[in-house]
């Protein structure tokens, strides 16, 4: 089940899917029929100009869920929270200037934020992500960032879950073993609402504590250039991991 629900997430999102919409379309045009042929060309148009306004930032950032946070935690609430869990974003693989796996950039990112809140508050971090793609545990990895270059203790690494669901179910027996039922979750704002859902599943209290905010570029005109589908990609990748959830509580 999980390695099919990459499959089709891969397919689905872009650039693989408005791709194959467009060769679809392609293939439509070659019918007989002179209203399959429009169709098809019109099919193939829409697919591909949609995949250039995907890559325009402008429109990437528009597509983030309108759940996501728009500002950090404030220190009220950071003040309740019992403990901070990072999440996991990602392995830089075989990274040939640290001469093994080490965070990828996303990991890095909540990491670091992560550093910042133990710092201040003192309160035990917990890191989860294991390797989904084989490798080293991305927990593994955030958690020897955490000590050795940003000086942070790390209490518990969960390194056994392969999805943000998994991270939820996995850390919350860690947690609760402790005594802890309400924690400040750092992971990237976009990803929070389906991520902060799932945690209090598992009964815990969220404080969101978003990170890797969207913003728009110094100058203007970066922003409807189509330079980068990553915006579009992973807010879309979190419009469809929200959807699955909702259809599956859904089920009997």
């Amino acid at each position: 089940m999980f390695l099919l629900k990459k499959i089709l997430t891969a397919l689905i999102l872009p650039p693989t899917g408005p791709v194959l919409l467009a060769l679809f379309g392609l293939w439509l045009s070659r019918r007989n029929s002179r209203r399959w042929q429009y169709a098809g060309l019109a099919l193939a148009t829409i697919s591909l100009l949609g995949l250039i306004a995907l890559a325009m930032p402008v429109v990437g950032n528009a597509l983030a869920p309108a759940e996501a946070p728009q500002a950090p935690i404030s220190a009220e609430a950071l003040r309740r929270a019992q403990a901070i869990v990072i999440l996991g974003g990602g392995s830089y693989y075989a990274a040939p200037e640290y001469g093994s796996d080490t965070v990828g950039s996303a990991s890095l990112v909540r990491a670091r934020y992560g550093a910042k809140l133990a710092r201040e508050t003192g309160l035990p971090v917990l890191v989860t992500s294991g390797s989904p793609h084989g490798g080293r545990a991305e927990a593994e990895s955030m958690r020897e960032v955490l000590e050795r270059e940003f000086g942070v203790k790390v209490r518990w690494t969960e390194t056994a879950s392969r999805d943000t669901a998994e991270n939820a179910s996995m850390s919350a027996p860690l947690l609760k073993g402790a005594g802890i039922t309400r924690i400040a979750l750092v992971t990237h704002a976009s990803h929070m609402p389906r991520s902060a859902e799932l945690f209090r599943r598992e009964g815990i209290e969220v404080l969101p504590a978003p990170t890797g905010f969207r913003t728009a570029s110094p100058s203007s005109v970066e922003d409807y250039l189509p330079r980068n589908l990553r915006p579009a990609r992973e807010a879309l990748h979190e419009h469809l991991g929200l959807l699955h959830h909702r259809l599956m509580e859904k089920l009997p």
